[in-house]
């Protein structure tokens, strides 16, 4: 055995080394399946969306529906909050006069200045007044669906309302009915 020649072991640059094993591709491979599933549902959520300013500097236009909805009995409090601040409440009722079942109700309210000019505009969905006791209670119109002749209370909260605005109840639009 002494005669036997020697094998060089492996070296780095004599490419005699054995190739380490490869990692596995599969969860790079589920990661980007999950991270495209996550993009598309985000994109199909934000299509759905309202845009965040509808209408641009004015009003959006209103819904053809809201024709047969009347906004009625608006009650305009206030409250104060424990940082200081101010919690504005319109309550006021909605009746649908048509021929449709809403499950959503998306409005803009107007708040003016002295000069009458627009000094705030909100877009917000109309919430239900479900409860009274203890404390009012809202819910969505999708949890509670208006039927054709119903009248239902609602109420809208606002924790800004501008310095600017002239203390009067503000224009409400009914801008998108959603109905089944």
């Amino acid at each position: 055995m002494a005669n036997e020649p020697q094998q060089p072991e492996p070296s780095f640059l004599s490419g005699n080394h054995a190739s380490p094993e490869r990692p596995s591709r599969l969860p790079w491979i589920l990661a980007g399946v999950v991270v495209l599933i996550v993009a598309g549902a985000l994109i199909l959520l934000g299509h759905r969306a309202q845009p965040a300013n509808p209408g641009g500097a004015g009003l959006a236009p209103p819904d053809p529906y809201a024709a047969s909805l009347s906004l009625s009995h608006l009650q305009m409090s206030q409250a104060d909050t424990r940082v200081g601040g101010q919690t504005t409440y319109i309550d006021g009722q909605i009746a649908n006069n048509g021929n449709k079942t809403l499950s959503g109700v998306t409005i803009q309210v107007a708040f003016r200045d002295f000069t009458n000019q627009l000094t705030q505009k909100e877009t917000m969905s109309l919430s239900l007044i479900r409860t009274r006791e203890p404390y009012v209670d809202t819910e969505p119109v999708s949890a509670a669906p208006i039927h054709p002749g119903d009248t239902r209370d609602f109420r809208l909260i606002f924790d800004h309302v501008s310095q600017d605005w002239n203390q009067q109840v503000p224009e409400i639009r009914v801008i998108s009915v959603t109905s089944r």
